[in-house]
Order: C-alpha cells, then structure tokens, then sequence
C-alpha cells in the first residue's frame, strides 16, 4: 500500500489474528493471536484462491482482501516480490479511512473550498490520486525480505 507501518494492524484468517506481540499486553494470551514475525505467507495461505484479511490503521480502519491469485513453481532466482499491475496512488496516512479519503477527493477537485488550502498543506507535497508507479513500487519490493507476512 505504500504507508509507513506507523501503526496498529493485524492479518486475520479463520478467527486467528496475526499481529505484532506488543510488550506487556495482557490480552495478547486471552485471544487468538499469533505473531507473525516468524511467519511467512505461505504458512497461511496454502490454496490458490484463498484469502487473508489485512486490517491496518485501526482509527482509520483500512480493511483489505488479500487473495492468493496463484501458487507459480519455486524459483531459486527470484528473490524478490514483483508488482505486475496497480490502480491509483496509496491513500495518505492519517486521512480518516475510507470517508476521509472520500472527502479529501472532493475536496481536491473543488480549488475554491474553505478546506481546500488546509488540505494541501497537510498534504506537504503534490498528490494524484490516479497515479500509480509499477517501476518505483517494485523498487521497494526488491527491499523487502520475503521473510513473514
């Protein structure tokens, strides 16, 4: 997605949510939470056409579908994630979830809202919700170990 891991999430398949331990939790033992650090996606999604979800931002409440599409043959080579296609720019953090998100759009489109100036500013730097960078997304990934979730 883009967003800088700033804050709460968690992967949640069959009623088991994979998340980060977070030192001195007491509920941690009272639900059914892993952590996920030692585990790779392919420990939890074994089938294609399974499906994870991925919730992250809890204030904001980013709720994704993550399917396994297909499972292609090990490749010794390939030590890397690769992006084949995406839609649209990664929504900024701390936007509100998907009504604040909404809102900031329109917003956008409209120069002359009494919002317009505190929006742009809060944005810190130029934003195109229909831009989406394949080549600078895989960059990323090439940085990414492909250990965990």
């Amino acid at each position: 997605m883009g967003w800088e891991n700033s804050h709460l999430h968690q992967f949640i398949k069959d009623r088991t949510f994979y998340t980060e331990r977070i030192p001195g939790d007491d509920t941690w033992g009272k639900m059914n939470n892993v952590d996920y650090k030692k585990i790779k996606i392919s420990d939890v999604l074994k089938k294609e056409k399974e499906k994870i979800i991925y919730e992250y931002d809890f204030g904001d409440g980013w709720v994704h579908d993550v399917l396994l599409e297909k499972i292609l043959p090990g490749n010794e080579k390939m030590i890397f994630l690769i992006c084949l296609e995406g839609k649209m720019a990664c929504p900024p953090e701390d936007c509100g979830g998907v009504w604040g998100y909404s809102d900031m759009l329109e917003i956008l489109k409209q120069p002359k809202h009494e919002e317009y100036d505190n929006i742009i500013e809060w944005l810190g730097e130029e934003f195109d919700p229909e831009h989406f960078d394949k080549e600078a997304v895989n960059n990323i990934l090439k940085r990414l170990k492909i250990k965990g979730i």
